[in-house]
């Protein structure tokens, strides 16, 4: 093997993570300055935009604990491509988190919305519906004493925040943090009613004026105060002239199996898809009482009916399984069930969160803070969807497979950790990324420019 003679040189200027110029780019399409300045002004030291920034910066790369400013301190790419007066250091962004983490996450989400409305990001329907998906999950904090981890519904010590994606891309419109051991439906309420203008907002602004919106959501949110909130939305949407429906699986709980056995029977709904297998679909309609007021929900059940299991053996007593949703829908129920699964594909985007952008344990000892910068995940995870929808798809991708949607793991590897030399003269600021990457380069560009665009006033 050749011996290689390593130098370090001092005139060239090279980085490794190329893509925090389009993160950049991304801050001011989303006007950070703008709105993190003027809500939460300084007297003296660092503005609160370059905290937010550095912060971003650092999420956007999958690199979520504090101490991982201290390397790039004295990088100056780093500052140009953030548009950062000061790159603050670990102990300073720390405490200034912990300061203003309250006051800060009340104002993230609106970067978001900015984003996506300014860059005018792709928000498409699955079979004619623009879809909201709410869920919980959990994020891994064992052997911590973190503020608020507790036990979680899968068995380990962490939290369970709850989030919110929008449309076939995925995008993050609602990302809060929660303790371990709290019900998915607890407190859910207050999270639709900031989730629910957000949904209108970018629906008018980015969907065709006769998009339908369904939200759905698992039988952890089967409530009856939930399902007055979804049909109270739907019916301020049709006051409007517009559509709102939902979809939210049943929890049978202390339900008699038989019985809807014997309903099914007596509808004559009952398939048999293979020896000693039948499955039946009914929709009943059944009545909720909440506050002293009543409404009545659809709800679509399925009952599936063993006596001889997969392997041909005969069943002692018969195996039933209950399954249900409640929807405003008038479609056909094999329709609205096939409508729920394609739920499962926000799943995807819970692992990228955790693993993509290593976000699964959280960097403070303050639930606060942490909450915060959860939070500005949100943002950033938002920055490389959009990296990803509008450079790794379509024409210019130099991806040889095609998606409809690229892996958050993919933006960092093509975009993010792009290696190039930087440059600064003549009042200009050049990546050079060399011989063999035209491809990127072309990327590059056609990002910056539609970046570019949105930023301007």
């Amino acid at each position: 093997m050749p011996r290689f003679e390593v130098k370090q040189s001092t005139k060239l200027n090279l980085t490794s993570h190329a893509g925090l110029a389009l993160i950049g780019q991304c801050c001011q399409a989303a006007q950070v300055q703008t709105v993190m300045d003027a809500r939460l002004p300084v007297l003296q030291g660092m503005k609160t935009s370059d905290i937010v920034k550095s912060m971003v910066g650092l999420l956007s790369l999958g690199k979520s604990d504090f101490e991982a400013i201290e390397p790039l301190r004295g990088d100056r790419f780093f500052m140009e491509a953030l548009g950062l007066s000061k790159i603050p250091s670990s102990v300073w962004m720390r405490q200034r988190l912990d300061a203003i983490g309250a006051e800060l996450r009340e104002h993230t989400d609106e970067l978001s919305l900015r984003l996506l409305e300014r860059t005018e990001a792709p928000i498409t329907a699955h079979k004619g519906f623009t879809c909201c998906d709410i869920d919980t999950f959990v994020m891994d904090n064992s052997a911590t004493k973190k503020e608020e981890v507790s036990r979680t519904y899968q068995g380990i010590d962490g939290y369970t925040p709850i989030a919110a994606y929008l449309g076939n891309e995925g995008w993050n419109i609602g990302f809060e943090l929660r303790a371990g051991k709290q019900h998915s439906a607890f407190e859910t309420d207050y999270f639709l009613e900031r989730v629910f203008p957000r949904i209108d907002r970018l629906v008018a602004r980015r969907c065709p004026a006769d998009a339908k919106v369904l939200l759905r959501m698992d039988s952890g949110f089967d409530g009856a105060h939930l399902l007055f909130m979804q049909a109270e939305e739907q019916d301020r949407w049709a006051g409007q002239g517009r559509s709102f429906d939902f979809i939210t699986k049943w929890n049978p709980r202390k339900q008699d199996k038989a019985a809807w056995v014997q309903r099914v029977e007596a509808a004559a709904r009952f398939v048999q898809t293979r020896p000693g297998k039948r499955v039946g679909q009914i929709s009943v309609d059944i009545e909720r009482a909440w506050k002293k007021i009543r409404r009545t929900f659809r709800l679509v059940v399925q009952v599936t009916e063993r006596t001889i299991d997969k392997k041909g053996q005969r069943l002692l007593v018969p195996e039933i399984e209950l399954q249900g949703w409640w929807t405003s829908l008038g479609e056909p129920e094999a329709e609205i069930i096939e409508l729920y699964k394609h739920h499962g594909t926000h799943e995807q985007f819970h692992s990228e969160i955790k693993t993509d952008m290593d976000l699964e344990r959280l960097p403070s000892g303050k639930f606060d803070t942490n909450d915060a910068i959860v939070h500005l995940a949100s943002f950033a995870y938002n920055c490389l969807r959009l990296l990803g929808q509008l450079g790794l798809t379509g024409e210019i991708t130099p991806i040889r497979h095609p998606a409809k949607r690229r892996r958050l793991k993919t933006v960092l590897q093509e975009i993010m950790y792009r290696a190039a030399k930087f440059s600064a003269h003549a009042r200009r600021l050049v990546l050079d990324f060399g011989r063999g990457v035209a491809a990127h380069a072309k990327v590059f560009i056609a990002l910056q420019e539609r970046l570019l665009r949105a930023a301007s006033p």
